[in-house]
């Protein structure tokens, strides 16, 4: 019998903290690469263009985490924002994604001892 390779990911917009539920967790961060200056940036040249700009930058942040994903059986993603909600809605459009277990859970920001308590005590109930 294989064992389940289970993730859990904490995410807001601008950071995903990767987790693989094993002894011991190592987390494993992709950032979005939309800052705040990129932002002021983008918004002199027009806002439709940021606009578009920003969307550019979300999708291949989405798709990074994506990626990281593909090899699991379940997945967690948590955290304060709706950026899990968001990143649920594309891989539940993506038919290679329909054999992944996933689910959402509403957090608060924490520390990665609390991200990694966390992935820990929800994988440990299942």
């Amino acid at each position: 019998m294989t064992t389940e390779k289970k993730l859990g990911i904490w995410m807001d917009h601008a950071n995903a903290h990767l987790m693989e539920y094993t002894d011991p967790i190592v987390t494993k961060i992709i950032s979005s690469e939309s800052t705040h200056e990129e932002k002021e940036f983008t918004l002199q040249k027009g806002e439709s263009f940021m606009h578009r700009k920003n969307q550019q930058q979300e999708a291949a942040y989405y798709k990074a985490i994506a990626v990281s994903i593909r090899d699991y059986d379940e997945v967690l993603l948590f955290g304060p924002t709706d950026a899990k909600t968001e990143l649920l809605n594309i891989l539940k459009a993506d038919f290679s994604f329909s054999k992944v277990k996933i689910e959402t859970e509403q957090t608060d920001k924490m520390t990665e001892n609390q991200e990694q308590a966390f992935v820990r005590d929800y994988f440990s109930k299942s």
